[in-house]
């Protein structure tokens, strides 16, 4: 039998967008070990703090050398991801504006001349780690969503695989308890039906959370992942027209059944 399914396409989706999430996480990691490891200037070398950037950016007679190296650093490894999600092209002082602050950005862009001070450098690790943070809980949250996509087509696969396996033998050639049992059995598929429809549901209104402060509502997951989809929920949609059919398996049997009653 066929039942229209965009299930497969979905648990692809959501796994390519993990990856996609997956390798900006490790990115960002990789250019918070690289900064880490940068020196900073010392409080002898560096003129007062420049007010327009917070006090992030210090004023140095011939610019920091390790300023154009965090940006060489942020330019190898999270630049690239950060184009992916845009899908464009922006400088890379743009991107960290984006990805980590404004003001950072300010602070790093050739033109403020800036000391890579003991400041700029907690604050650019601080907010580096807190937006690692954010990608890998939606990496964690992305997996449970394959996970939940997974399910509901394992409840397809069996049920269709059931019925068209029931099918090549006609209704007619089955006695009475043959077609109770038939009916029994559509009856817990619909009853499975349910239960994945539920918690299908149970999971959209949930989150996936690290911490306190970092969490990811499941309800962006629709329009986040799905928007070009016939349908914003496949999976709720496959299984209720795999409900539907069960149903009206249901009824032929039961018409059967009456009739010998």
């Amino acid at each position: 039998m066929a039942v229209e399914t965009h299930i497969d396409d979905a648990i692809e989706r959501a796994s390519d967008e993990r990856a996609v999430i997956a390798d900006k996480r490790d990115a960002i990691a990789q250019f918070t070990e690289r900064v880490a490891e940068l020196s900073p200037a010392s409080e002898a070398t560096a003129t007062p703090a420049i007010a327009t950037t917070g006090g992030l950016a210090e004023g140095s007679d011939a610019g920091d050398s390790r300023c154009r190296t965090v940006r060489q650093a942020f330019a190898e490894t999270v630049y690239p991801h950060a184009l992916d999600e845009i899908e464009g092209t922006e400088s890379v002082h743009a991107a960290i504006g984006n990805e980590l602050s404004e003001e950072l950005a300010v602070a790093l862009a050739p033109a403020t001349d800036a000391a890579f001070s003991a400041t700029l450098k907690r604050a650019l690790v601080n907010e580096a780690e807190s937006r690692r943070a954010e990608t890998a809980v939606l990496v964690r949250a992305l997996g449970r969503e394959v996970d939940q996509l997974q399910r509901a087509e394992t409840l397809v696969e069996e049920v269709t695989g059931w019925i068209d396996e029931a099918e090549e033998t006609p209704l007619t050639e089955l006695g009475f308890d043959a077609l109770h049992a038939r009916h029994e059995r559509l009856a817990d598929y619909r009853d499975r039906c349910e239960t994945v429809v539920s918690e299908r549901q149970a999971f959209l209104d949930g989150t996936t959370n690290t911490g306190a402060d970092v969490g990811v509502s499941h309800r962006l997951f629709p329009s986040y992942l799905y928007q070009s989809f016939p349908d914003e929920h496949p999976a709720l949609a496959t299984v209720a027209r795999l409900d539907s059919t069960c149903e009206s398996c249901q009824r032929a049997v039961r018409a059967h059944l009456t009739r010998r009653a």
